[in-house]
């Protein structure tokens, strides 16, 4: 599976943003997938992911409440939706595909497949 990350952009503080990752070569329904981002000197982070069925979404500590992860089948995309953007929120974003589950989840090696990342910034 290839995995094109878009929606990137500066936002203030407060705003909202919509990144998408469209899935190419398998369904993304074959997959858990997930975002995650890197800050500038940071490692990176879980953000978010969906399972396999879709019934089932996990968030990161950081973001519960402000992200919600979706997927639309028929577009063969998985969302991110971003309020209440914060400054820390800045980094840049990468979808993954995996066949993780439950704890393992949010973790890096459970993920094969990765997009090219796109970058959010959140000013104050």
């Amino acid at each position: 599976v290839q995995l094109q990350a878009s929606g990137g952009g500066l936002v203030q503080a407060g705003g909202s943003l919509r990144l998408s990752c469209v899935a190419t070569g398998r369904t993304v329904s074959t997959y858990t997938m997930a975002w995650f981002r890197q800050a500038p000197g940071k490692e990176r982070e879980f953000v978010a992911a969906i399972s396999r069925s879709g019934s089932s979404t996990y968030d990161g500590d950081s973001v519960k409440g402000r992200f919600i992860i979706s997927r639309d089948d028929a577009k063969n995309t998985v969302y991110l939706q971003m309020d209440s953007l914060k400054p820390e929120d800045t980094a840049v974003y990468y979808c993954a595909a995996g066949y993780s589950r439950g704890y393992y989840i949010a973790f890096l090696s459970s993920y094969a497949y990765w997009g090219q990342g796109t970058l959010v910034t959140v000013s104050s």
